[in-house]
C-alpha cells in the first residue's frame, strides 16, 4: 500500500498577479465596499493588507465607480504617510487591492481601548496627517508598528479642481464641514475641519458636535459653539486650545490651513513649535507612541464574522474564460477598468493628466485593455519594494521627498451609510453582537487562519471548537444584546 502525497500546485511569479500568490492568514478589517486581511507574498514573503471586494455587493451598494477611481489614485501616489497599493487584480468575483500593511491598528481602536489620549500624541498625529491630508476620522488613520500616522481609505477621494468647487455631499456627518452641509460648493477647506474635530475627539474622547439626529447633528455643526470640557486647562495647552478653535473655525478665510500659505501657516502655529517638520514625512521623527507589536491591534470581531457568517469564504480561484463584452454594464465596467498593478514591474501611472515620461518597456506590462484608458505612465519609477512592514526594512529604496506631493489628494470622505451600518462595533452582520477582550500576548501574526466551516445540510453552521482555539490572541466571546460600548455615537 503507497502513501498519496500532495504537492501544492507550482505558482509562475513572472505571470500576472493573482491571488494564488499569496498566504491568507488573518482577518483584521471591514469597511463600507470590502473587507481586510492579513496576506504573506509567498515568493518574497512580504506581510501586506489585503482589501478585497465582492462585485455583486459592490453593484448593489451602486459604488463600482469609487472602487475604480480608489484603485486609479493609489496608483498615481506614493508617499511615506499613505498606505500606498503594492498590487491590484481581479477575479470573476472579487476586485483586490494589496496594500502597505499596517501593524499598529487605527486610531479608533486605541481610541476605545485607552480613552483620551495625551497633548504630545495627538499633536503628532496632527502633524503627519496635514502633510498628506485626505478625509478625516480616526478609523482612517492607521499606525504602523513604530508608531507613524497613516492614510488609508480612499474609496470616495476625487481629485479636485482650485477653480472648480465640489459640490457632492458624501461622508461621515460629524466630520463634515459647514461648508460642505450648506450645499453650495466646498474646496479642501474642508479637510482642515475634519482634522480639527479628529483632534477633539482624541483629546476629549467625544466629538465636539453631536446630535440624535442628522437634523440636529447638522444644526450643531452649522451654529453651535465649540465647547470644551469644563477642566480644559488642566487637560491641555492654551496653544493646544487656540489650534483646535481655528481649525473648527467656520469663517473659511479665518481657518487654519486654508488659503494659498495654509500649510505654513499651520507650520509656525506655537502649538507646533517643538515639532520638526523636515523628519516627519521620512518618518525620522521619533513617534511619542509606539503600539504593542505583541498584540493584535485590531478588532478580533472582524475574523468572528469571518468564521460564523461568511457564505462564501476567500480562496483563490481559476477564472472563467468569460466573453467581456456579454457581462452586464457594470461587470464589463470592472474587468476592463480595474487593471492589474504590481509594483515591482509597473511605474506608477497617472489617469488625469499627461506629463512627460520616459519610455520604459516594464511600465507597459498592464492588460491590453490599458491601452483605451487615458492614463499613461509617470516618470516615478518604483521598482524596488518598498511595504511598510516588519520583515524587510527595503532600505534600498531611494526616495526624495522634494518630488512627492505634499498633499497627494485632497477631498475624501465616506458615504452616509456610515453612520448607521458600516461601523462595526456598532453592530455585528444579523443578530449575533459580541464583546472581545484580548488576554495574552504573542505574535499573533504567526498564527494559522481559521479553517473553513462545517455546516449541516440545511446550511447552519457548526464551527469546530478546534478553530475558536485557535483564534490568536485568545478571546472571551460573550453574547450580549447590545454592541460593545463606544466613546461617542452622533
Amino acid at each position: 500500500m503507497g502513501a498519496c502525497c500532495c504537492k501544492d500546485e507550482e505558482i509562475d511569479f513572472d505571470a500576472e498577479v493573482e491571488l494564488s500568490h499569496f498566504h491568507l492568514l488573518r482577518s483584521v478589517g471591514k469597511g463600507a465596499f470590502g473587507k481586510v486581511r492579513v496576506v504573506q507574498h509567498k515568493h518574497s514573503k512580504i506581510l501586506y493588507a489585503l482589501k478585497y471586494i465582492n462585485k455583486a455587493k459592490c453593484i448593489k451598494m451602486r459604488a463600482v465607480e469609487n472602487i475604480i477611481q480608489e484603485r486609479r489614485l493609489l496608483e498615481e501616489i506614493e508617499y511615506p504617510l499613505v498606505c500606498n497599493l503594492r498590487y491590484a487584480f481581479q477575479d470573476d468575483e472579487n476586485m483586490f487591492m494589496v496594500l502597505d500593511l499596517m501593524l499598529g491598528g487605527d486610531l479608533r481602536f486605541h481610541l476605545e481601548r485607552q480613552g483620551n489620549m495625551k497633548e504630545e500624541v495627538v499633536k503628532f498625529y496632527v502633524a503627519e496627517v496635514s502633510l498628506g491630508l485626505a478625509d478625516l476620522k480616526p478609523d482612517n488613520v492607521l499606525l504602523d508598528e513604530k508608531g507613524h500616522a497613516h492614510l488609508t481609505d480612499f474609496n470616495i477621494a476625487v481629485h479636485y479642481n482650485e477653480r472648480k468647487p465640489l459640490t457632492s455631499i458624501a461622508g461621515s456627518m460629524a466630520y463634515m464641514a459647514p461648508e460642505v452641509l450648506i450645499k453650495k460648493g466646498y474646496f479642501d477647506s474642508v479637510d482642515w475641519w475634519s482634522l480639527g474635530v479628529v483632534m477633539y475627539e482624541l483629546l476629549f474622547s467625544k466629538r465636539p458636535f453631536r446630535g440624535k439626529t442628522n437634523s440636529t447633528l447638522t444644526n450643531a455643526i452649522l451654529n453651535e459653539p465649540l465647547h470644551f470640557p469644563d477642566n480644559v486647562q488642566d487637560m491641555v495647552s492654551k496653544e493646544c486650545i487656540d489650534c483646535l478653535k481655528k481649525f473648527c473655525e467656520r469663517d473659511i478665510s479665518k481657518r487654519l490651513g486654508c488659503g494659498p500659505n495654509g500649510l505654513e501657516n499651520i507650520k509656525n502655529h506655537p502649538w507646533f513649535k517643538d515639532i520638526e517638520w523636515s523628519k516627519l514625512d521620512t518618518k525620522q521623527a521619533r513617534p511619542p507612541f509606539i503600539p504593542d507589536s505583541k498584540r493584535a491591534n485590531f478588532d478580533a470581531t472582524h475574523e468572528l464574522e469571518e468564521l460564523l457568517l461568511e457564505d462564501n469564504p476567500l480562496k483563490a480561484k481559476k477564472r472563467a474564460n468569460q466573453d467581456i463584452s456579454e457581462l452586464p454594464k457594470e461587470m464589463r465596467t470592472m474587468e476592463e477598468k480595474f487593471l492589474v498593478y504590481d509594483f515591482t514591474k509597473m511605474r506608477r501611472r497617472c489617469f488625469y493628466n499627461n506629463p512627460s515620461t520616459a519610455n520604459s518597456e516594464r511600465s507597459h506590462r498592464t492588460r491590453q485593455s490599458e491601452s483605451k484608458s487615458n492614463g499613461t505612465s509617470t516618470a516615478v519609477d518604483h521598482n524596488s519594494p518598498n511595504p511598510l512592514n516588519r520583515n524587510q526594512n527595503h532600505s534600498n529604496m531611494e526616495t526624495n521627498a522634494s518630488n512627492l506631493p505634499t498633499r497627494p489628494l485632497l477631498v475624501h470622505m465616506r458615504s452616509e451609510s456610515d453612520l448607521t451600518a458600516v461601523d462595526y462595533n456598532e453592530k455585528i452582520k444579523g443578530e449575533i453582537k459580541c464583546e472581545i477582550k484580548h488576554e495574552s500576548k504573542g505574535d499573533w501574526l504567526n498564527e494559522k487562519p481559521i479553517s473553513p466551516l462545517n455546516r449541516d445540510n440545511n446550511g447552519r453552521i457548526s464551527p469546530i471548537s478546534s478553530d475558536l482555539d485557535r483564534f490568536s490572541p485568545p478571546i472571551n466571546i460573550k453574547s450580549s444584546l447590545s454592541p460593545p460600548p463606544r466613546i461617542q455615537t452622533p
